[in-house]
């Protein structure tokens, strides 16, 4: 096993945001709940990048930042209809999820 973090997001429509997530090239690789109708707590990937989406009102923050670092920022962009910054260390976009949860997407400059 390869040690890895997994940032926690909290999220208040578990289905909403595994859409949302989706088209950032996210699947869903599992969900988890106590019981039928309590919150979800859920995993989406990217490859080998993981998040962790929680329902749980004590879980994370809302309008947390992760950065995550793609081959392929353009591709992000024009799915979500941005343009990228050209910035020293990458080129950028920054997106909200629907609760609010900020990502800063860029591929690095060579």
């Amino acid at each position: 096993m390869d040690e890895e973090v997994i940032p926690i997001l909290r999220v208040g429509d578990v289905a909403a945001a595994v859409a949302w997530y989706e088209r950032l090239g996210f699947a869903k690789e599992w969900e988890h709940r106590f019981e039928p109708g309590l919150p979800a707590f859920v995993e989406v990937a990217r490859g080998r990048v993981r998040l962790f989406l929680s329902e749980h009102t004590g879980d994370a923050r809302p309008g947390t930042l992760v950065y995550l670092r793609v081959h392929d920022v353009e591709a992000v962009a024009s799915e979500f209809g941005v343009r990228a910054e050209e910035l020293p260390w990458a080129r950028e976009i920054e997106l909200r999820d629907p609760d609010g949860n900020r990502l800063r997407i860029g591929t690095p400059a060579e």
